[in-house]
């Protein structure tokens, strides 16, 4: 008898897909330089231009466009994998991911043809959101105001955008000074796609974080760029209606996180087998020490529920993604923030936990085991666990969906 149509696996959203064998495959090559990267602090142009050229730049782009529009679940496991091996070549691909979301969702047929065509020939996008000096995260000064001859002027700098040293476009999110005021008094945005070499655009060599230090993640400078109109998407607009945009975005920052801590974990196994015992715990080797047994045993715990609240947390932004209402994007976000607070505990656990089990050699520099924290406490700096405790705790007691502004 044939299987159910229930029973027959999606191929965008089969944990055993070919994105996720691709991705493992080069996950293990790339683990073998990440600790030569980041003590030396080597940006990994190579490494990224395989992924783009194995499709993994490529894979939410639509089916009707010529892409392999892989599910949730599956991107998930890709950005886990890769985070397992380097955390910095897993960060690259994230806002290019999450900004071709922003495109699927309110681009333009005309716009998607094109930037989903550029990404199949192989450009990668990057990031130009955050800025120093303003109140909050939230606020921006960049601005994009309508030109005299047609398209628009930006103008502004931008901070720790990520991947801009190796992508052909970057995503500059920008405020509409000339639009009618929102009922805040704010002004909405936009995001303007600019090419990353495009006459004003300058990216600097400037990141300098303990963690994570092969991102690619410079400054951006725009001195009056040119934006063609087709060039920029509502952003503002994103978040008047349900969406999943938020939890999607968020659910690849918690694979981020599982992955570190599952390398953490791996690393720690690898270095207690060839550590001493402490003298007083009788044991022959460090491994059978019955408290470095409890240790490795609650850190496993803590990784696996990480792990497995991430791959929860994928089927419901999934679900929310392709058929977006109040309840499900409301049950995504939480979903997510749940994995993500659990995933950023892991990572910065078992990371702390290595050193632990493997003793006092494993503070040796040479080895480059502090790279796993480094990276698990900068990136887990990238939105407060805090606010998400908190949102998940009022749709616990009261159901109050949390807010709809990208960071849930």
């Amino acid at each position: 008898m044939p299987p159910s149509p229930a029973a027959v696996p999606d191929p965008g959203r089969d944990p055993d897909a070919p994105a996720v064998t691709t991705a493992a495959r080069l996950a293990a090559e790339f683990a073998e330089g990440a600790a030569h990267r980041d003590r030396d602090r080597i940006l990994p142009a190579a490494e990224i231009h395989r992924l783009t050229e194995a499709g993994l730049f490529a894979l939410s782009v639509p089916a009707e466009l010529g892409g392999a529009d892989v599910g949730v679940p599956v991107l998930t496991e890709v950005f886990r994998l890769l985070a397992a091996a380097d955390p910095s070549i897993a960060q690259i691909p994230h806002s290019h991911y999450v900004f071709l979301e922003l495109l699927r969702r309110q681009g333009s047929p005309a716009q998607q043809a094109f930037f989903f065509g550029e990404v199949l020939a192989g450009r990668r996008l990057a990031n130009a959101q955050s800025e120093r000096g303003s109140r909050t995260v939230a606020e921006d000064r960049t601005t994009l105001t309508p030109r005299s001859g047609g398209g628009y002027v930006l103008e502004g700098e931008k901070f720790y955008a990520t991947g801009s040293l190796l992508a052909h476009w970057l995503v500059v999110r920008a405020v509409l000074p000339h639009a009618d005021p929102l009922l805040d008094g704010s002004r909405p945005k936009a995001v303007a796609f600019v090419r990353a070499d495009a006459p004003g655009v300058s990216v600097v060599d400037d990141w300098q974080g303990i963690g994570q230090r092969t991102t690619g993640s410079g400054t951006v400078r725009l001195e009056r760029v040119h934006v063609p109109e087709e060039h920029v998407l509502p952003y503002t607009r994103e978040f008047a209606a349900p969406t999943a945009y938020g939890s999607f975005a968020q659910v690849l920052h918690a694979a981020l996180d599982a992955g570190i801590a599952r390398a953490a974990l791996s690393a720690a196994v690898a270095e207690t087998a060839r550590a001493r015992p402490w003298f007083e715990s009788g044991a022959e080797h460090a491994v059978d020490d019955p408290l470095l047994v409890q240790q490795a045993g609650e850190c496993e715990i803590t990784v696996r529920a990480a792990e497995a609240l991430l791959r929860e947390a994928a089927r419901a932004v999934d679900t929310a993604r392709t058929a977006p209402d109040a309840q499900n994007t409301a049950a995504a976000s939480v979903a997510t923030a749940v994995a993500k607070v659990a995933c950023a505990r892991a990572a910065v656990e078992a990371s702390s936990v290595l050193f632990e089990l493997a003793g006092t050699r494993a503070a040796a520099e040479p080895l480059g085991l502090s790279r796993f924290w480094r990276d698990a406490r900068t990136h887990t700096l990238h939105d407060p666990t805090r606010w998400k405790v908190q949102h998940i705790g009022r749709w616990t007691l009261t159901a109050t969906a949390p807010p709809r502004h990208g960071l849930i």
